[in-house]
């Protein structure tokens, strides 16, 4: 599985440079590779969620989704931003929880 990821993750990028490398538009290579770097980011970041097992499921669900609208915007040049940023909501949730409930986390919320 960890395999797959780090091919998933060197496709995307030498898909990014080989269209850059067609189409010259460096504003959405710029794009294109710092939303890159955000899925990449709160993939990071939601390993947070792992002890709440259907939040951490809701939150791969959602990167997943969100690497297809970067390929979406890769090729079809729409940019669905609500998508992209879409797994930051469980991670907000999960802090939520944190906050409401706690767990034996102790100092990772200032309270």
């Amino acid at each position: 599985m960890k395999v797959l990821i780090i091919l998933v993750v060197l496709v995307t990028i030498v898909a990014i440079f080989v269209q850059y490398a067609r189409n010259k538009n460096l504003k959405k290579l710029f794009i294109t590779l710092v939303t890159f770097s955000a899925i990449v980011t709160l993939a990071v970041v939601g390993n947070l969620t792992r002890q709440v097992i259907p939040l951490f499921i809701a939150h791969i669900v959602l990167l997943i989704l969100s690497w297809f609208a970067l390929i979406v915007y890769m090729i079809r040049e729409r940019y669905y931003w609500w998508i992209i940023f879409s797994p930051v909501v469980t991670i907000v949730l999960f802090l939520l929880l944190e906050m409401a409930v706690g767990s034996s986390h102790k100092g990772l919320l200032p309270t």
